[in-house]
């Protein structure tokens, strides 16, 4: 099947539904009842452990991304401590991309170090800087590629042939680019990683997380840690999210088509800076993102003229544009990093990968496009009155 059937119809056969639902039902049953106190456990027991609606979305995620194995969490950092946790010990070292969301660099710092695991953040665009950092106790390479809030690339093929001749895990958050553009394992990685919030959900109406994998070993390993752990995605955001997925494939198309209308149209604008998109010829990584994506998102930055202060005004000023975190719905959010989504991070940290106090987020949403850029326009506008 291709993308579009299997979005639709993984994990939701009507011949194996009971009644011949076409859509899932959603199973809220805490538990599973036996016929007998000696029946050996099969099938469902706890829906902490396993829950039919929850596989459904589980075998849905893992077609996306062409995977074997797909698992579901109460988040996207859920699943990604529940990768650190099953598959690295005291004393392991990881090396990560230096642009990350900040909630995963917080995870990092300020949670796993405490347990022993030592992180390095490298320049990743160059796959050399993260060869030159790998030590002897290195077991995972952890990616976001495109960045957040910066839109940089890694060479996931590259990096990935780096890594395997040393054995070393490849992990690689496909959240930006959705598994509709972009297929990490495809391209070697051994693990992806997605916050469901976003583009498979596409309705900021649930938090959630997903982890593709085709290695058995791995597998078994975050499975036993998905169950001993708990953190779970429940049966009623795991519907959700299945009828989310559904619309993916038309939603990224309109994602994209506003994405690129608008980076061309900010591009052009005297009180922009610089724009930061893969789409855009000028972006740095232009030919990789061509060459490792099948299109290149709704997600994008740019840098005003001035400062915090005009950065402000600028979001403070828009209609449609909602100013709030996180990404991917079909609504258009914008914010700024340096106040929001990066604010836990320090200024000398973010200012050292590029996050300036005037750079700007935006989640570009499936609205009509026309209707954004006079959006943006009343924002500049309000910019310019500062003056």
């Amino acid at each position: 099947m291709r993308f579009s059937t299997k979005a639709i119809h993984v994990g939701e056969n009507p011949r194996e539904m009971q009644y011949g639902d076409v859509v899932s039902p959603i199973h809220l049953s805490t538990t599973f009842a036996k016929k007998s106190v000696r029946e050996v456990e099969k099938g469902y027991v706890y829906s902490r452990t396993g829950n039919p609606t929850r596989d459904s979305l589980e075998k849905k995620l893992a077609a996306l991304e062409n995977a074997k194995y797909g698992l579901a969490f109460s988040s996207g950092l859920a699943a990604e401590s529940t990768i650190l946790l099953a598959l690295l010990k005291k004393g392991d070292h990881v090396v990560a991309f230096d642009d990350l969301y900040g909630g995963t660099k917080r995870l990092f710092n300020q949670v796993m170090e405490r347990f022993g695991i030592d992180f390095t953040y490298v320049d990743a665009r160059d796959p050399e800087n993260v060869r030159k950092a790998i030590k002897e106790n290195t077991k995972m390479i952890w990616l976001e590629t495109p960045t957040n809030p910066l839109l940089k690339l890694a060479d996931i093929k590259a990096i990935s042939e780096i890594a395997h001749e040393r054995n070393i895990i490849v992990v690689v958050d496909n959240t930006f680019a959705s598994p509709y553009f972009q297929n990490p394992l495809d391209l070697g990685a051994d693990i992806v990683l997605h916050s469901v919030t976003k583009y498979l959900s596409g309705h900021s109406d649930v938090v959630g997380g997903a982890v593709m994998l085709n290695d058995d070993e791995l597998y078994e390993k975050l499975k036993f840690h998905q169950n001993a752990v708990g953190a779970i995605l429940s049966p009623f955001d795991s519907w959700l999210v299945m009828r989310g997925i559904k619309t993916l494939a038309v939603r990224m198309e309109r994602h994209e088509k506003n994405a690129m209308r608008i980076a061309e149209y900010l591009e052009e604008h005297p009180l922009v800076e610089k724009v930061y998109y893969p789409g855009l010829p000028s972006h740095p990584q232009h030919e990789l993102a061509k060459r490792q994506m099948r299109g290149f998102g709704g997600m994008l930055s740019f840098e005003l003229k001035g400062g915090l202060k005009e950065a402000v005004k600028f979001v403070e000023s828009l209609e449609i544009f909602a100013l709030a975190e996180s990404l991917g719905g079909v609504e258009s959010l914008i914010e700024l990093p340096a106040l929001m989504t990066h604010a836990s991070l320090p200024k000398e940290e973010r200012e050292k990968v590029g996050i300036k106090d005037s750079l700007i987020r935006v989640s570009v949403g499936i609205e009509d496009v026309e209707d954004l850029i006079e959006d943006l326009e009343r924002g500049f506008e309000a910019v310019r009155r500062l003056y």
